[in-house]
């Protein structure tokens, strides 16, 4: 019964998501690092209460990415790929992945919700893996430009919570790749022309200073930041990161907002927090990546 009703689950919680136009697997075999099967993906139930559902996904071993492609005649050139949150345990898909795909697709930005691997909350460190993913989604997507109809130079990660730590690592090291090139697509940068971290997770120690493993320079690509000042995961993460980038000389953007909390995604709501989305426009308008 309890089978049955998380097929029921499932089946109801994604009758009104749209479809990606397909899934690419992100790796053409084992990811780097990884030398056992850890079993089939696992969907876990929705949480009490919670309205609207959110699908959570772990035990991930093989990363893909579900592309999403905006209307033809809306289409500007510029992509992003999507790094959901879960604190390195789960991905929360559709709340902070498909969801914010189909948003892009309205302001004419094409896709990539990255199912990263996971859970790598237990290893050290444990934005290792899920940045090695994002950086070979990189190249993937610039060697593969013309087959999406994307411009090679202005493809961007968003993610969100840990998703915005794996995101923010693999920009702020694409310098050097976090792994051995695996194949041709790997002679294609990983460097992200743009980044977008939303609540970002784990970049500060104890004592609120910025860990020493994020240096950022003045190639660092330019940044987005939304937080909550109410966050319970720090937003000092995304303060941090937006003072060290002023330092360089790095044009990026920051709201922090009063309120929000924690895992808001772009859902609607009472908060300031919520018009996070509206003001991320702006700034890629700003920046001439909306045309």
């Amino acid at each position: 019964m309890m089978k049955l009703g998380l097929l029921l689950w499932i089946a109801i919680g994604t009758a009104s998501a749209a479809e990606p136009a397909k899934v690419i697997d992100v790796w053409p075999g084992k990811p780097p690092g990884e030398t056992q099967d850890i079993g089939p993906e696992v969907t876990q139930p929705p949480k009490d209460g919670e309205s609207p559902p959110t699908i959570r996904i772990t035990n991930i071993g093989k990363p893909t990415l579900s592309v999403y492609l905006p209307a033809k005649e809306k289409r500007n050139g510029t992509s992003v790929i999507i790094c959901p949150g879960g604190g390195f345990n789960i991905l929360a898909w559709n709340k902070e992945g498909t969801e914010v795909a189909e948003w892009f697709n309205t302001i004419g930005v094409t896709a990539f919700v990255l199912k990263y691997r996971c859970p790598t909350a237990a290893r050290s460190p444990n934005w290792l893996a899920p940045a090695q993913d994002a950086q070979r989604a990189v190249s993937l997507i610039r060697s593969r430009a013309s087959e999406f109809n994307v411009d090679p130079s202005r493809i961007g990660l968003l993610g969100f919570s840990a998703g915005g730590m794996a995101a923010g690592a693999a920009t702020i090291k694409h310098a050097t790749r976090q792994y051995d090139a695996s194949d041709d697509m790997d002679k294609a940068s990983c460097r992200p022309d743009f980044a977008v971290l939303v609540y970002p997770a784990y970049f500060v120690d104890k004592l609120g200073e910025l860990k020493p493993e994020f240096a950022i320079d003045k190639n660092t690509p330019p940044m987005f930041f939304a937080h909550a000042f109410n966050d319970g995961v720090t937003c000092e993460s995304s303060v941090r990161l937006f003072l060290e980038l002023k330092k360089a000389g790095v044009p990026s953007e920051l709201h922090v907002y009063s309120t929000g909390g924690h895992g808001f995604g772009l859902r609607p709501s009472s908060d300031a927090a919520s018009t996070w989305p509206k003001r991320c426009e702006e700034w890629l308008a700003s920046r001439g990546l909306l045309k």
